[in-house]
């Protein structure tokens, strides 16, 4: 079992004990989908793939947050907002844009991208070390512009 996996699932032992109900159901929803993804692919999970369903979920509720927002639903929003601030108890540090900028470039550099016909190769050496650490949206934007 995964370190992370590991961690999720001693924190919910300790939200159990503290009573706290929304935080329980959050976590047992992340194992659950981890779980759903084992079962699926029959593999067992690693942090890498533990930190891409994390930052699923966040990606989710974020876009969730906005349409409650849309829709006049403040009651909603702050729902997943305090869904959002418990997955990222999980995730590791962010990453800041410098960070992710000298990533980009190491990984330009290592495959000889010039071109934005290269960014597939380019993005395949960033994302794993960005994911669940900063956003990808964000990541593609900054890839685009070394390369354009």
């Amino acid at each position: 079992m995964s370190a992370l996996k590991l961690e999720i699932s001693a924190k919910l032992k300790v939200a159990m004990r503290a009573k706290e109900k929304a935080r329980v159901t959050l976590i047992r929803t992340i194992l659950s989908e981890c779980k759903k993804i084992e079962v699926d692919e029959r593999i067992e999970l690693d942090d890498a793939r533990v930190l891409a369903v994390l930052d699923k979920m966040v990606k989710q509720r974020k876009d969730s947050v906005k349409q409650f927002i849309d829709g006049e639903r403040q009651d909603l929003a702050d729902i997943e907002l305090a869904e959002i601030e418990i997955l990222i108890d999980f995730l590791p540090q962010p990453l800041n844009e410098d960070e992710i900028r000298t990533i980009i470039e190491q990984a330009v550099a290592e495959t000889g991208a010039s071109s934005m016909q290269e960014m597939g190769s380019v993005m395949a050496i960033v994302k794993p070390q960005v994911q669940g650490r900063g956003d990808m949206g964000q990541v593609s934007k900054l890839v685009k512009s070394i390369l354009g």
